[in-house]
């Protein structure tokens, strides 16, 4: 199979994926239990119980009163037009809550990402070319431990320590409340400074998987002939590592960064709710208590298109890095 034959055969199945997640996405929150008039009617509100023709009108002003399959070809209508809505509970449109929660949850998670993949190429070449050292077994450990521990809980523990207890770094936000900044470089570093647990949060939660990964990988490499031949002719130990180890040990971690990268937006739930870092994943946290349908489908398809992206980005370095995945391809299908 040709290279552009290839690409052609994933992006149309990028189409149909996209197409199905946005049926299932229609449906999935109209199966949960209560709707967003029962939610703004509740006690818990402080609103008082509303007459049945109040409700009733209510249910109508947000369109639930028409039949689930003309709610969804209005919804497709929408959706191939970029108009994603209002909200149920916030009278804003739904782009403009998301645009704004946006910038933070990217610069969050691309943070934490960045810096847990760093530190697992690094620590994991060092680890698998000084294999069943001190300093191999000692990360592998710390990988293992990371790995097993909750996000929310490390969260928690961190917020704990270095907020409550030291008072080092603030409790919530993006910025500190109420404060007037002189210039944009003041607003960065007060941003920064905010930013600098729930990012670590991330990395340190992220960082044993990867690390795993790569030390796996790399011990496979290191394993073939090329290798041996290499290090039995003289070549420095650098140059086996960059130039001819490396290389092959990244393809598995292209996919899995390929994969983490997709689910960033999905992957900060927690980390924003236990920071209280307002960007999607604790609006997604909000607009499912409010049974918010136009705020959770528009972030819901935000995450499916940058899934499916990234994953036919990783595919299309694939078929480039590595020619046998196309033939593969073709002779599966």
């Amino acid at each position: 199979m040709g290279m552009r034959d290839y690409i052609l055969r994933r992006a149309f199945s990028c189409v149909i994926t996209i197409f199905a997640v946005i049926t299932i996405n229609f449906f999935l929150f109209r199966v949960m239990p209560a709707n967003p008039v029962d939610i703004l009617v509740s006690p818990l509100q402080g609103m008082e119980r509303l007459s049945q023709s109040v409700r009733e009108q209510m249910i109508k002003d947000l369109g639930l009163d028409k039949p689930l399959w003309e709610q969804y070809i209005f919804y497709l209508k929408d959706v191939l037009t970029g108009n994603f809505g209002k909200s149920f509970i916030v009278p804003r449109n739904v782009l403009d809550i998301i645009g704004e929660r946006f910038v933070n949850t990217m610069v969050l998670m691309f943070t934490g990402n960045v810096v847990s993949i760093f530190l697992a190429i690094v620590l994991g070449v060092i680890a698998a070319w000084k294999r069943g050292g001190k300093f191999d077994i000692s990360s592998l450990i710390s990988a293992l431990t990371l790995s097993s521990m909750p996000m929310f809980w490390v969260g928690g523990i961190i917020l704990l320590i270095f907020s409550v207890r030291l008072d080092w770094f603030p409790l919530y936000g993006t910025v500190s409340i109420g404060a007037r900044h002189a210039n944009f470089f003041e607003y960065i570093a007060d941003y920064g400074h905010h930013l600098i647990l729930p990012a670590i949060t991330t990395a340190l939660v992220n960082f044993g998987g990867l690390f795993l990964i790569m030390r796996s990988s790399l011990l496979d490499v290191f394993t073939e002939d090329y290798i041996q031949t290499s290090r039995a002719i003289g070549i420095q130990n650098r140059t086996i590592i960059f130039k001819n180890a490396l290389r092959n040990a990244m393809l598995p971690l292209i996919t899995i960064v390929a994969i983490r990268l997709g689910f960033m937006v999905s992957g900060a739930v927690l980390t924003e709710t236990v920071f209280s870092w307002p960007g999607l994943g604790l609006t997604i946290y909000n607009s499912v208590n409010t049974r918010d349908y136009p705020v959770l489908q528009g972030i819901f398809l935000i995450i499916t298109i940058i899934v499916v992206l990234t994953n036919f980005i990783a595919d299309v370095i694939y078929g480039y890095a590595d020619p046998r995945i196309r033939v593969g391809t073709n002779s599966r299908g």
